[in-house]
Formats: structure tokens, C-alpha cells, sequence
């Protein structure tokens, strides 16, 4: 559990490695990530969510699975929807939900959008965030808004814009 500087909330984090662990991205960094990202009511409550780092093939196979498309990504966001009569959570964090990043994709398009790997992982980690709020860019008018954010909130990290 840590107190983030960039929100009031708690957060708390659940880090998994489905590969090998490396030094990107580390538990500090993801608390400073989602906490910057944590947009209205998120700002200011207790809240946890996993972030899982996968390889190709899992990342692929969740791709395919959830929404029909048979290649990798980057990432992959998982909103926690608690259904009525299914869970009582009186009591228990808020829980935003899952993200699942692959750690290979990140990587190579680091190097291809000439960006440092901190930089992209922070944009993803970021971005999957800000889907777990609610956030899409299905529509041109949501993309706009989502990436918007996304600026200002690398920006208020000190990265760069990563759309330019």
C-alpha cells in the first residue's frame, strides 16, 4: 500500500511477472503512473488493481480471446465490473481492475518511436489506467479527449508527448 503524491488515493498495486523480471517497471513506478492517471472520484479513494507482465504468446492469446483480434499488443486493460448479487465488496477496496502488458511489444516500440523504455511504459501503464476509468478512443471524439490527458499527465511526470 502506498500513499500516492499525485492523488489523494491509496493504492495498491498487485505487480506480477509472468516473465522474467527485469528493472522496468518497478512498484514505485507503476504507483506513480496510476496515481497520476486516477481521473474524478479515483482521485480521492482507496484503490487497487493487478498489473501483469506477459510474453507474446499470452498477451496474444488474450487478445484473441477477449477481442478477436490474433496478434500481440501492447496492452491490455481489464475493468472490474462487480455485478449485482455477485460479490458483496462492502468493506474491500474499490477494484479498478487488470492490466496486461507485454513486455517484448513495449521494447521494440520504445526503439521504434525512438522513446526511452521508462517513457513507454509509463504511457502504457498510463493509458491502461485511463481505460480502467472508463476512457476508450473507439470513437474519434474519445480519442481526442483520452490521448489529451494522456499528454498532460506524462507531461506533469516530466515525459514528453508521446503522439508527437
Amino acid at each position: 500500500m502506498i500513499k500516492n503524491v499525485f492523488s489523494n488515493a491509496m493504492i495498491y498495486i498487485e505487480l506480477q511477472w509472468g516473465v522474467k523480471e527485469q528493472t522496468l517497471p518497478t512498484i514505485e513506478q507503476c504507483n506513480r503512473w496510476v496515481g497520476a492517471s486516477l481521473i474524478g472520484k479515483q482521485k480521492v479513494i482507496e484503490t487497487e488493481l493487478t498489473i501483469r507482465i506477459v510474453n507474446e504468446l499470452e498477451i496474444q492469446a488474450l487478445n484473441r480471446d477477449y477481442r478477436g483480434i490474433n496478434k500481440p499488443t501492447n496492452v491490455l486493460s481489464f475493468e472490474f465490473d462487480n455485478l449485482p448479487g455477485l460479490v458483496n465488496l462492502k468493506g474491500f477496496l474499490p477494484y479498478l481492475g487488470d492490466l496486461a502488458i507485454c513486455d517484448t511489444v513495449i521494447k521494440r516500440e520504445a526503439a521504434e518511436q525512438n522513446k526511452t523504455e521508462e517513457a513507454h511504459w509509463a504511457h502504457m501503464i498510463i493509458h491502461g489506467s485511463l481505460h480502467l476509468q472508463g476512457y476508450d478512443h473507439i470513437k474519434e471524439i474519445e480519442a481526442k479527449e483520452m490521448e489529451a490527458l494522456e499528454v498532460k499527465i506524462l507531461q506533469s511526470l516530466g515525459y514528453k508527448n508521446p503522439y508527437l
